[in-house]
């Protein structure tokens, strides 16, 4: 028989009395029993919220959807709710309802790189294909709380047929990225089939899936779940830790089964305010990833998604954050902060400055405890191989399969191939000048 934990016990008895032990690892009850309105929250908690607070809250969550399941909420210390990271990520907050002149309703502009169905296509050689708008949990920070709770845009087969032949007849997707919502929540045989099908698409080289299901709903992370994955390597899937509250005994074992089935694991952590913006906070965070097969991959800066102001840092505290991580730990251990930029711009590296200066044939550089060196660079730099006029060459590269994607933004201006000399935005002044005269 299952042993839970004192917290855990009490929640599945006010839910389901009698069969406590036996339901509490079967993902399905869970997702059955999610936590949807703030009486019932109250009572599984055993806490209670004043009038004119419940009447905010009741507001904010009519606003932005309230979903927990009773996993995430058996990890929350009902003695210090407001302080408690995971309270703060799955609760509605008053502060959600203050939504200031720079909050979008869709900062990363994915609805205007949108030419199918399911897909957003802002990258060369990769898409997002979200293949589900069903989360196990709703979480406060999420970048997309504009879907959040709405059945309309759940993907029909149709959509996802449409999607599919989007990327059949681009050639130069080579990486796709299934998300949603969550695509742990979809049946094992339609994510199979979903998968069955990227694996027949040649130039599909690789496919991600993100979800946060490893954190709010482990127990979704069956056997038969790791199985099926395991038949369509390559397969990464990165997960969503934002708190070492969050890697318990139960999602570590869904760790190690993914891991297990030949799965590579990374992270992608949001700064949040009061969660987690803390240099030690962070360091034991991606510490106990690592430990857990698990790498950390990108530390996000808060989207500017309305109602996410209380949750937003500074970009200096995650400066500050990185700069306390490398050097202190292991290097792979270290994520690289982003900015993803407003308006479709992409993820942006923001990253300490450890190249101080430079000449015509050195560096000047300092690590983390402050040293500062230099390195000497060749007094001449000749190619072995290449001339760099890729246009006329003749030489054997040995990149069997390999095929030159059509230079993009930056690449243009270091390309011989290519005759771009400058990058212009436009509508400048100069411009609007220019064409009035």
């Amino acid at each position: 028989m299952a042993i839970l934990s004192t917290n855990q016990q009490e929640i599945a008895e006010r839910i389901d009395a009698g069969a406590a032990a036996e339901v509490w690892r079967d993902w399905r009850w869970h997702v059955r029993h999610a936590i949807t309105d703030i009486s019932t929250f109250e009572r599984l908690l055993g806490v209670s919220f004043g009038q004119d607070e419940r009447r905010e809250l009741e507001e904010t969550a009519s606003r932005f959807p309230l979903r927990i399941t009773p996993y995430y909420l058996s990890l929350i210390d009902p003695k210090d709710l407001w302080n408690d990271p995971i309270f703060m990520q799955c609760f509605p907050s008053p502060a959600e309802l203050q939504v200031e002149p720079d909050d979008m309703e869709d900062p990363l502009a994915e609805d205007a790189d949108h030419p199918a169905p399911c897909i957003t296509h802002r990258y060369p050689d990769r898409v997002l294909f979200l293949v589900s708008n069903v989360c196990a949990m709703y979480c406060r920070h999420c970048t997309r709380k504009r879907k959040v709770g709405d059945v309309d845009s759940v993907p029909s087969e149709t959509e996802i047929l449409e999607s599919l032949d989007y990327i059949r007849e681009n050639p130069g997707i080579r990486d796709v990225l299934l998300s949603g919502g969550d695509p742990f929540m979809l049946p094992d045989d339609r994510l199979d089939w979903i998968l069955t099908e990227l694996d027949d698409i040649e130039h599909v080289e690789v496919v991600r899936i993100g979800s946060r299901v490893p954190v709010v709903l482990p127990y979704r992370v069956t056997d038969d779940l790791a199985r099926m994955l395991a038949r369509h390597h390559p397969l990464w899937v990165n997960t969503h830790f934002n708190h070492p509250a969050e890697i318990t005994t139960s999602s570590q074992k869904a760790l190690a089964r993914l891991a297990d089935a030949g799965i590579p694991l990374g992270n992608q952590t949001v700064l949040l305010a009061g969660v987690n913006d803390c240099p030690r906070i962070m360091k034991t965070l991606v510490q106990k990833l690592v430990r857990n097969r698990v790498r950390p991959y990108y530390l996000y800066q808060c989207d500017l998604s309305e109602g996410l102001t209380h949750f937003r840092t500074p970009v200096s505290k995650g400066i500050e954050i990185v700069e306390s991580l490398i050097g202190h730990t292991s290097g792979f251990a270290v994520p690289t902060y982003v900015i993803d930029a407003p308006g479709g711009g992409g993820k942006i590296p923001v990253m300490p400055q450890y190249l101080i200066s430079w000449a015509t044939n050195r560096v000047v550089l300092r690590n983390f405890e402050g040293v500062i060196t230099t390195y000497r660079e060749p007094d001449s730099y000749e190619p072995v191989w290449c001339d760099r006029k890729c246009a006329t060459c003749g030489q054997y590269l040995k990149l069997e399969g390999a095929d030159e994607s059509k230079a993009v933004g930056i690449v243009k201006l270091l390309s011989d191939e290519d005759p771009t000399t400058a990058l212009v935005p436009e509508n400048t002044e100069r411009f609007e000048r220019r064409n009035e005269s």
